[in-house]
């Protein structure tokens, strides 16, 4: 029914000049990898953190610490979903080849993704969930699409978020508007076609996915992309077990036959119901909060599932497990960021510094807490490395995390519309502005101290809540680090 995209003889060439299989024994011994990536979670809402909130219940990302490693300083290339996902995926600041530093990045031919390097590599490759590069949606004849850049399979979406409960044929038969970027309902991409529920719950069935892909695939070492859209908006569509558990009630699901007009969405759409209810007023503001917890704590439980089916299939000793947020909690789900300031959609530290957990058996320290600070950009490189293969792209931005120690003078940069960030050391320059889209923030969030496009510098060692501005105090610190910035600007940027 639809053409597939065929990889073009120069990005083949450029997988095998990039990667290379150390020897047989090696490829023998490569471990399956498992990467889950949750949506808009926030940093306190990480219960293996020690200053965690106090109201969430995650024990099975508790697990993940457990038997590895949590990283206290995890940033993500972006303070939103689409270009973050692109730095994930490809080990590189996706500002390189989106000089505008926009929504929607895209994925070009000539940088490749983490599946691409696996599959060369003798893997097989899946992703189920959420695909997202800001651009191309809906669509499976695109690059962006996951089985044109390296994923033999795929079940899931391709755009920012789906209804959690409206996931078949006739749901979007009756729907003005199913296919928004945001508000977005019906069956999910299955490969070369779509594929129908009547019933169940999203993170329920990605989770069902991902248990069958481990029972099937024993013939060769998987890559798993599992990227719920958990705990994105619309943040109240949780089953009733979780609901009841704290204590708030249901909202109706979309229905275009009593949808009225919400703003300026025309009346049955599901853009109205979803714009009404991702605000509060809708959705009063302490319950934001006790549904953004119930979508988490389902969210928690289905991470739990899928590690018992690993260990059930005799699969947990030789996988390598990555787990990360894509960015910083939203400002309108109740998502709490503390201590750090802001949150999704701006440059301050609650908008890039996520939760992140790494878990290899015998490979990676049990128990560890890493201080250092990464990037999502070292999990290609992670990755690459635990499969035996060898780099020698020089514009990869990541550093792998199986080595002893991090880097702590290394140079990590940010770019996001006209705003922009680095950091060096303990120091971070940034002209960042406050920003959260529609409507006014939950109570969880922290505001900046400031809402302008002046520089501001912070020792985030000492203040990681960007609470003290030390630009006038410092200039000679600014100067550097500003300096350093378009320097690098100047010699990375436009090379694609």
């Amino acid at each position: 029914m639809y053409k597939s995209l065929r990889i073009i003889p120069a990005v083949f060439a450029a997988i095998l000049l990039s990667c290379s299989q150390s020897n047989d024994k090696t490829e023998q011994q490569q471990p399956n990898i498992l990467l889950i990536i949750s949506d808009d979670q926030g940093y306190a809402d990480f219960s293996p953190f020690e200053n965690h909130s106090a109201e969430i219940s995650t024990p099975n990302m508790n697990r993940l610490a457990e038997s590895g490693m949590i990283f206290t300083q995890a940033y993500t290339t972006a303070p939103v979903c689409s270009p973050s996902r692109a730095g994930l995926n490809t080990g590189k600041f996706q500002f390189r080849w989106d000089e505008k530093a926009s929504w929607g990045p895209g994925l070009p031919d000539s940088v490749l993704t983490i599946a691409e390097y696996l599959k060369a590599a003798g893997y097989a490759t899946a992703r189920i969930g959420k695909s997202d590069y800001g651009t191309n949606y809906h669509k499976f004849n695109v690059r962006e699409y996951p089985l044109n850049h390296g994923y033999d399979h795929f079940l899931g979406f391709s755009a920012h978020a789906h209804d959690y409960w409206l996931n078949s044929e006739e749901s979007a038969k009756r729907t003005p508007d199913p296919n928004g970027t945001s508000a977005h309902l019906g069956p999910l991409m299955w490969d070369r076609e779509y594929k129908s529920y009547d019933e169940g719950y999203l993170t329920d069935i990605f989770t069902d996915e991902a248990i069958t892909y481990f029972k099937t695939k024993k013939d060769q070492p998987f890559f798993l992309t599992l990227a719920y859209n958990s705990v994105h908006h619309v943040i109240h569509e949780v089953p009733q077990k979780y609901l009841d558990k704290y204590e708030v009630k249901p909202i109706h699901n979309y229905n275009p036959d009593s949808m009225e007009t919400f703003g300026n969405q025309q009346p049955g759409s599901y853009s109205a119901y979803y714009e009404k209810y991702t605000r509060l007023g809708a959705i009063r503001d302490e319950d934001m909060r006790k549904y953004y917890l119930a979508n988490l704590n389902c969210l928690d439980d289905n991470i739990g599932r899928v590690l018992d089916a690993l260990k059930a299939e005799g699969l947990d000793k030789n996988t390598l497990i990555i787990y990360i947020s894509d960015n910083g909690g939203s400002p309108i789900t109740g998502a709490l960021n503390a201590p750090l300031s802001a949150g999704k959609y701006s440059l301050w530290e609650g908008g890039i510094r996520v939760p992140m957990a790494i878990s290899w058996p015998g490979k990676v320290e049990a128990g560890k807490v890493q201080t250092n600070y990464v990037s999502a950009t070292d999990i290609l490189p992670t990755i690459t490395e635990a499969a035996g293969i060898t780099l020698t792209d020089q514009t990869i931005d990541g550093k792998s995390l199986l080595k002893r120690e991090t880097d702590q003078e290394r140079l990590i940069v940010w770019k996001w519309g006209n705003t922009w960030a680095i950091r060096k050391g303990p120091w971070k320059l940034t002209n960042t502005n406050e920003s959260w889209g529609k409507g006014r923030p939950s109570v969880q969030y922290i505001k900046p101290i400031s809402n302008d496009l002046s520089l501001k510098l912070f020792n985030l060692e000492n203040d990681p809540g960007e609470r003290v501005n030390l630009a006038e105090e410092m200039p000679g610190k600014v100067e550097e680090l500003q300096n350093s910035y378009n320097n690098w600007c100047s010699e990375n940027l436009g090379k694609y």
